[in-house]
């Protein structure tokens, strides 16, 4: 699928704690187009025409799915492009966004006993996948979800879809932080294993697994950053 761009407008904005926000997205072309695990470029230059070179842009997963009219994506403040994003908008503001990107679901990969493990805002490119239909394609899935506390947990509507997997959550003001030994010891080296989430731990995870045995083509990351 070719990346296109699509003028959109800001149609919701929330700000659940200090220096993290969640946006929605309405085409004012097209309808938007793209597959779970995927992600966007935005663009926030005001005299953007739509034709000439691409500004200045950054990626953001989506953490809607296809089948949803309106894109949604959730960011923290590190930088001085998300700052100018905190800065400028707004709702009703107009932006261009360029997709798809990526291709983290579309990877040749074991749908049979597949781990997904995720850290903070991480989660927003598997709740693509949990909260569309594609998902069902998966029989018996492992997830592992990992939050600082029950507080930064703010996808509980979304994570109701897959309340029958029993997903894993752990809090790190309690439980500790995920447990990439344990996990392996639950699921060993023939599962698919999806990991995404701050690059320090996906780092460290990938290469507990593959240490441990698991072929490197089965761990499978969202480390586009």
């Amino acid at each position: 699928m070719l990346a296109k761009k699509y003028k959109s407008k800001l149609v919701a904005l929330s700000s659940p704690f200090k220096d993290i926000y969640t946006l929605e997205f309405k085409s004012l072309i097209t309808k938007y187009k793209y597959y779970p695990g995927q992600f966007l470029h935005i663009a926030l230059d005001p005299d953007y025409d739509g034709a000439s070179q691409w500004p200045e842009s950054r990626c953001f997963s989506m953490q809607s799915n296809p089948d949803q009219e309106n894109i949604k994506i959730t960011y923290s403040i590190k930088g001085q492009f998300t700052q100018r994003m905190e800065e400028l908008l707004h709702i009703g503001t107009e932006v261009w966004l360029k997709l798809p990107y990526g291709d983290l679901f579309k990877q040749p990969h074991e749908k049979v006993n597949t781990v997904f493990i995720a850290g903070g805002t991480g989660i927003t490119p598997f709740l693509s996948l949990f909260t569309h239909n594609s998902f069902k394609e998966y029989s018996n899935p492992h997830i592992y979800l990992g939050f600082r506390s029950i507080f930064y947990n703010i996808y509980m509507q979304e994570l109701n879809s897959i309340k029958s997997y029993n997903p894993k959550i752990y809090y790190e003001n309690n439980e500790g932080l995920i447990d990439i030994h344990k996990i392996f010891s639950e699921n060993g080296i023939k599962s698919s294993y999806f990991i995404s989430g701050p690059p320090d731990m996906i780092k460290l995870f990938k290469q507990v697994l593959i240490a441990k045995g698991v072929p490197k083509t089965q761990v499978l990351t969202d480390d586009w950053e």
